[in-house]
């Protein structure tokens, strides 16, 4: 069952990540990333958005993850069957295992 909100980690490039709540919908997401989305599996409940064309939009370094140079604004969300859900992280334990997020520069 689709949630109507949801609680999701926002990365933006040069800044650490922070948790916040949303509106689970195609256009949030969107709005999030500045664009189309394109998903990044990461585990089996997690996910990673970011915005599909960022690099043919010149959008600005955020961090390497899963394997990717990502670029611009990269949202981790939840997964639960084929729905968006909150994420299964806190901030502490996103920092445990992506340290890299918090690299600035």
């Amino acid at each position: 069952m689709k949630k109507p909100i949801i609680e999701v980690i926002v990365k933006q490039p040069g800044h650490p990540p922070f948790r916040v709540s949303c509106l689970n919908e195609l256009e949030t997401m969107q709005s999030l990333v500045e664009g189309y989305i394109e998903v990044l599996p990461v585990a089996e409940n997690l996910l990673i958005i970011c915005n599909e064309e960022g690099k043919l939009m010149g959008m600005p370094y955020n961090c390497t993850l899963v394997g990717e140079q990502l670029v611009g604004p990269i949202v981790f969300v939840g997964v639960d069957g084929e729905e968006f859900d909150s994420v299964p992280l806190t901030i502490s334990q996103a920092k445990e295992l992506f340290p890299q997020m918090w690299e600035v520069g």
